[in-house]
């Protein structure tokens, strides 16, 4: 059953001068010690913010995350990647399921997120946004975008806030093996006849600029990067973790024989960061904003999916149940 802090309230600061000092350097220097922030500890109203959006549009990535991949379940060359495929889009939204819990800590009822999804009010990951035209679009997604995640994930683990980091130590240990997956998928069909490696081959190249987009924008036009890792609930820039997933990653997709659609990708050994074609922030900015090429499609199936399931949470309501919160 749904359950969420009754007390939340929109919350519109985004300054520290309504902030008692003695209290705003307190918490900053638990922060500095390495100290967990937990659900009933005093904590800024702009940190309470920053946390709630960033919480939640995760967990609206995972769950809108699972369409793409699970239209792919019946397709699936085989019974054995249609019963994997299946287990990975079933832990994809258990791991909605632990970051909506994360955020309801923080006092927003899931009611509320759900409704913020469905109106288009909160955000989600752009690159569920594109099409998986192919099998190996979702072999693409399983290896590629799943190590992204694990990149961005591992990193913030080690971040501040007590319950998020907890939800992404599960989350984490989970990607490991939707990785190993993907990674399977994907040499199978390098190995496989021309037309398999034909169709990655294609797949990155529809990809590769989601991708980009993936970990954020550039650190330069980045508006929340700086408070964010100021209080360590993110723990490496956007750019950061761009770099760090080239460096690990490029050279996997070049030794498989596979280009990447980027004439000025290449390391610069001086500096021991990748120097890349910027992505068009444009389309980032259009895509984010609900003109992607499956926004409207993704929206309406999270919203036929609330409306078909709304008798079951109405026959679960009963009026003696107390709210419990939610494990943090």
């Amino acid at each position: 059953m749904y359950g969420g802090g009754q007390t939340f309230e929109g919350i519109k600061t985004d300054s520290l001068a309504q902030e008692d000092p003695v209290k705003l350097a307190e918490f900053e220097a638990r922060i500095d010690r390495g100290e967990k922030i937990e659900p009933t500890d005093w904590m800024p109203q702009l940190y309470r913010k920053q946390l709630i959006r960033m919480i939640e549009q995760h967990a609206h990535s995972e769950i809108i995350g699972a369409l793409p991949e699970g239209t792919w379940i019946t397709r699936a060359p085989g019974f054995k990647r249609k019963l994997s495929l299946m287990a990975k889009v079933q832990d994809e939204v258990g791991h909605a399921q632990l970051l909506y819990s994360a955020a309801e800590t923080l006092g927003k009822t899931r009611e509320q997120m759900i409704t913020d999804l469905i109106t288009g009010k909160s955000k989600y990951s752009n690159i569920f946004n594109y099409p998986a035209f192919t099998w190996a679009d979702s072999c693409f997604i399983s290896w590629l975008v799943d190590a992204g995640a694990i990149v961005n994930q591992l990193a913030n683990a080690k971040g501040s806030y007590g319950p998020y980091c907890r939800a992404l130590d599960r989350i984490c240990a989970e990607e490991s093996f939707h990785l190993k997956y993907g990674h399977h998928c994907v040499i199978y069909l390098a190995s496989g006849t021309e037309k398999q490696r034909q169709m990655f081959q294609e797949a990155i190249n529809r990809w590769w600029t989601p991708m980009m987009h993936f970990f954020g924008p550039s650190d330069k036009i980045s508006a929340h990067t700086e408070v964010l890792m100021r209080w360590k609930v993110k723990m490496a820039s956007n750019d950061d973790m761009r770099n760090q997933f080239l460096d690990m990653y490029v050279p996997k997709i070049w030794e498989l024989g596979f280009t990447i659609p980027d004439p000025n990708l290449k390391k610069n050994t001086d500096t021991g960061r990748w120097e890349y074609t910027e992505p068009d922030w444009e389309e980032f900015k259009r895509v984010i904003n609900g003109d992607g090429p499956c926004n409207k499609e993704r929206l309406e199936v999270r919203r036929i999916a609330e409306e078909r399931g709304r008798w079951v949470r109405e026959a679960l309501k009963k009026p003696s149940m107390a709210y419990v919160t939610p494990l943090a």
